[in-house]
């Protein structure tokens, strides 16, 4: 049994953060987590996969297949090539929502896990920021 007076004072010194890895996988390997939404995200802002990968610190060909994976999985693309080709690429309306919805329940579930870390734990944690 943990001693709450003990691990009460360690712990109000600096909080431990609270990290959670979600992610959602078939036979074929990962279909979405927190990757692909960082993946989406950076395309999204870059406006390029190139540029995209690189700012996350991984190469075109391990992003390219990232993206061809899940959307061979759910059959549906999730990024596109702009009209001009030279402006690179931006998401699919299915491609945006599906970042959106990802991140909306990875939020609510992160919260819901901090909410309920008190009931569990004898030490208060921080959410990752």
């Amino acid at each position: 049994m943990l001693d709450a007076r003990s691990t009460k004072n360690a712990a109000t010194k600096s909080n431990p953060t609270m990290r959670m890895h979600l992610w959602f996988e078939t036979e074929e390997g990962v279909l979405f987590g927190l990757g692909r939404l960082q993946l989406l995200k950076s395309v999204e802002e870059h406006g390029s996969l190139k540029a995209a990968a690189e700012a996350l610190g991984m190469s075109y060909r391990g992003a390219w297949g990232k993206i061809k994976t899940t959307e061979e999985v759910l059959g549906r693309k999730l990024i596109e090539r702009a009209s001009n080709r030279r402006a690179g690429y931006h998401l699919t309306a299915f491609g945006k929502s599906i970042a959106q919805c990802y991140d909306k329940w990875y939020r609510e579930v992160e919260a819901f896990a901090l909410s309920k870390s008190h009931e569990f734990l004898p030490f208060s944690l921080d959410s990752y920021e």
